[in-house]
């Protein structure tokens, strides 16, 4: 508070000395900033202004003598890094030939200030909860984007931590646990996954189907919210915040490393990608496309400095179905390809489940109008109601990194090979992010590392998404697959494991067979299991848990897509060996509400079992910020389209646990002496 009225009377002293230096004489431009460790400034047009001057001075402001002024041409915005702690008082005057303006409004320019709240914490710690709405409030459309606020669709409030449960349901029979201690801290690592960094411009998207939706769920049960959601306008911020959010973290208590599980991009595109990796590379972005409407002067279209992760981690990347298929659910071809680097939006036909063709139309897709505040949709309908086809500026940048195609049976081209690719385009650890040039060289997302050289634990990075497929069923780009080629490596690397005496984690982007939501605990099968055999996938979910079971060191398999928290034990089939069962744990989005990510904490324990601690967190944001506002309307739109149960749901959807699992004799004399000793509480 005291901060806050010392800013207001330095600025209002500012705004007194240079308020009468000149007479009024054309119209002042409004002036906006971006502040971080980058700073961005913009100024609006001012009609029949032949230039603009820019003044500032140093907070606090020491009085008329330390006014610079710069005259600025004919630009309207000014970019750039300036030292850490750097603090000024800015002014804009535009001018022309009767003169100066007076002076705009004074912005403050901080350097090197914290963008996200300073308020970093677990969700032991704290909750993020939607407020409950009353049963009988109005039902709005999704479209409806600035009723959002008015009815209370997007409130959000924090509420009290949860705790971590123990769960045993893998141990033997009669295991309870209640004399073990935590003993010894093996592993300490982050998972993030389904960023979806979109590009909003594109029009090659199905932003008709989530737009235009009815209230609540379909009849079939389905939230078209993956289809659109406004949250579009600013993941590349959420992403930017989580980071952040790591890095405060790991001050606190290291990471060994990151892990990333798929769908980095929403739709295979290059800029989607780069704008990926950019971000967590700390470099400067331009979160448009196309004429970058709206890039002066609407909050999410503004250039910006992410902060980067820190240097120190390690990350490593898995591979998603966005990151290889048109929204995730079609093969790219020369067609849709076509439609990422044209200047036509989209037109399809009404039913999902039609991959765009030339066949397929009658309802243009729309893409978010950027000179909006709220991100509008336009170019979206019925073609009947367009005079001419909608258009964008075309950007060649939105090429799609597939090159696969299907013509009369035989399959060509790579859905992997140029994503892989861009990952050695990095200034972050380690070059490749997993991939290696054997990856490269043999078309194969598959991969093992070993995240502490000391510490007998290993990673192993399964690409367990569909690949291009002419005899396909649909849905079938959005399960889980394995291939001859992938199930052998798989089989391989863990009897690798397994003979080295290695703990193994695996992780994929599609979970196998985990239970079907937060509070149903039946299975959910996800895996491609074609009526007629198919080279595509020949492993159902039970099958390949059916393998997974002979490997006793396999402690945890984690996994994104689902774009939820969930927990699913993996017993053993054999009680008489309950060292054969495992845990796996899902990771939530950050598109979508809850915007989670995980921290896993691998712990030795005093009877020399082993506790998987899984934690969820909630990126800091601070009140304002456009990551804030994400998570506002993400509240909001599962709201409208069903994904929160009721309105009187006020659930986090956060799942902490312990999860204990048990590890085979010769595995407990092993690592009876590794890991450094724990105090405090578990999680912490």
């Amino acid at each position: 508070m005291k901060l806050k009225s010392y800013f207001f009377v330095m600025t209002c002293a500012f705004m007194i000395l240079v308020s009468g230096t000149v007479m009024a004489q054309p119209q002042p431009p409004v002036l906006s900033v971006t502040n971080g460790s980058w700073m961005y400034l913009s100024w609006t047009s001012v009609a029949g202004a032949t230039g603009y001057t820019l003044s500032y001075a140093p907070m606090p402001f020491t009085g008329p003598a330390s006014i610079v002024s710069v005259d600025m041409g004919t630009q309207k915005s000014l970019s750039g890094e300036l030292p850490a702690g750097s603090a000024y008082y800015v002014a804009v005057q535009s001018r022309d030939n009767t003169g100066l303006s007076q002076y705009s409004n004074v912005v403050s320019v901080i350097v090197g200030s914290y963008p996200i709240s300073a308020d970093v914490f677990t969700t032991l710690q704290k909750t993020v909860s939607p407020v409950a709405l009353s049963l009988i409030t109005t039902q709005i459309p999704v479209a409806d984007l600035t009723l959002y606020e008015v009815f209370g669709y997007s409130a959000w409030q924090e509420g009290p931590g949860l705790s971590l449960v123990k769960r045993t349901d893998i141990m033997p029979a009669g295991y309870s646990g209640a004399s073990a201690m935590n003993a010894g801290r093996l592993l300490n690592f982050f998972s993030m996954t389904d960023v979806h960094i979109a590009d909003k411009e594109s029009p090659a998207q199905g932003n008709y189907y989530g737009w235009t939706a009815t209230f609540g769920m379909d009849a079939s049960g389905a939230n078209h919210s993956s289809a659109y959601s406004p949250v579009v306008c600013y993941t590349t911020q959420v992403l930017d915040a989580a980071v952040q959010t790591v890095n405060a973290i790991h001050n606190q208590k290291p990471f060994d490393f990151g892990i990333f599980l798929g769908d980095a991009v929403n739709n295979t595109q290059y800029n989607e990608l780069r704008w990926y990796i950019d971000v967590l590379d700390g470099k400067e972005i331009t979160p448009s496309s196309g004429d970058h409407i709206g890039s002066g002067d609407i909050d999410y279209q503004k250039p910006y400095k992410a902060a980067g992760l820190n240097k120190s981690i390690p990350w490593y990347q898995v591979l998603g179905n966005h990151d290889q298929f048109y929204m995730g659910s079609f093969l790219e071809n020369d067609y849709i390809r076509s439609l990422h680097v044209g200047d036509t939006i989209q037109n399809c036909s009404s039913n999902m489940s039609l991959p765009p063709s030339p066949d397929n139309h009658g309802y243009y897709m729309g893409v978010v109008d950027g000179s909006t505040p709220d991100g509008i949709i336009k170019g979206v309908g019925p073609e009947a109601y367009f005079a001419t086809p909608p258009k964008v500026a075309p950007d060649p940048n939105r090429r799609s990194l597939s090159t696969t195609n299907i013509i009369n049976g035989i399959t060509s081209g790579s859905s992997t090979l140029n994503w892989m690719n861009e990952f050695f385009n990095t200034t972050s650890i380690p070059t490749g992010h997993g991939f290696t040039q054997s990856n490269i060289d043999s078309d194969f997302a598959c991969y093992t590392f070993e995240p502490k050289s000391n510490m007998p634990i290993r990673v192993i990075v399964l690409d367990d998404t569909c690949k291009a497929n002419a005899n396909a069923q649909v849905p079938y780009y959005a399960r889980g697959c394995v291939d001859q080629a992938r199930y052998d490596w798989l089989v391989s690397e863990l009897g690798k494991g397994q003979a080295d005496g290695m703990l193994m984690i695996i992780a994929a982007h599609i979970p196998v067979g985990p239970q079907t939501g937060l509070t149903n605990p039946a299975p959910f099968n996800i895996f491609y299991a074609p009526s007629t055999p198919d080279p595509h996938s020949i492993k159902t979910d039970n099958q390949l848990l059916t393998t997974l079971h002979n490997y006793p060191n396999l402690i945890l398999w984690i996994a994104g897509h689902r774009h939820m928290n969930i927990i699913s034990p993996q017993p053993s089939s054999d009680p008489s060996h309950p060292e054969n069962g495992f845990w796996e744990v899902e990771t939530a989005s950050t598109r979508d509400f809850p915007q989670q990510f995980r921290t896993f904490n691998i712990v030795r324990n005093s009877d020399n079992t082993i506790s998987i601690i899984a934690v969820d967190v909630d990126p800091a944001v601070r009140d304002g910020s456009l990551a804030e506002l994400s998570r506002s309307k993400a509240i909001g739109i599962e709201r409208i389209l069903g994904g929160l149960s009721t309105f009187g749901d006020t659930t986090s959807h956060a799942v902490n646990a312990e999860l204990v699992k048990q590890l085979t004799p010769a595995m407990q004399a092993k690592i009876a002496n590794y890991g450094l000793p724990i105090a405090g509480t578990p999680g912490q």
